[in-house]
């Protein structure tokens, strides 16, 4: 199995998941659709957004080093201007893994950040969403997890 794949496996089956990027606009966000699932499907999650105090009715944290619970990976829903800084927290704070959000374009990702987690231990998955591996999966995200399959984006096969 590569790498990736071993990474995705890994990371769902983490209890304690940060969001970064989650919105103080949850309707349409979504790093807040994710944090709800993730929510949903029994994980201990936490929201981070340095400009928002409560999400979904839960604390938000300004960033994971002010998390007190210990926290075993992060999902990064932000600009991709910010996820570097979301690396150097993980680094900081002690965790392990990243995955960076992205679907039909870029998402999130920043081009700097394969290096980076590969230079600091941080076991990262680098594209993709946990909607389409995260308890019953929505209709749209298998359909998306299909043509991404078909057409050859998805860089992983779970």
């Amino acid at each position: 199995m590569n790498p990736i794949n071993e990474r995705i496996k890994k990371f769902i089956s983490l209890k304690n998941i940060a969001v970064a990027g989650v919105s103080r606009n949850p309707a349409t966000e979504t790093g807040n659709i994710i944090y709800k699932k993730f929510k949903d499907n029994g994980y201990n999650v936490f929201a981070v957004n340095p400009n928002a105090i409560e999400i979904e009715g839960d604390k938000c944290y300004p960033n994971l080093k002010s998390i007190p619970s210990p926290v075993d990976g992060v999902f990064i829903n932000t600009s991709p201007s910010v996820t570097m800084n979301v690396l150097k927290d993980c680094k900081e704070a002690g965790i392990k893994y990243a995955w960076i959000h992205s679907s039909i374009g870029n998402g999130s990702y920043n081009s700097e950040a394969e290096k980076y987690c590969e230079e600091n231990g941080i076991e990262l998955i680098p594209r993709g969403c946990p909607m389409m591996y995260v308890g019953k999966v929505d209709f749209p995200h298998k359909c998306l997890k299909g043509v991404l399959k078909l057409t050859g984006k998805l860089p992983f096969g779970l």
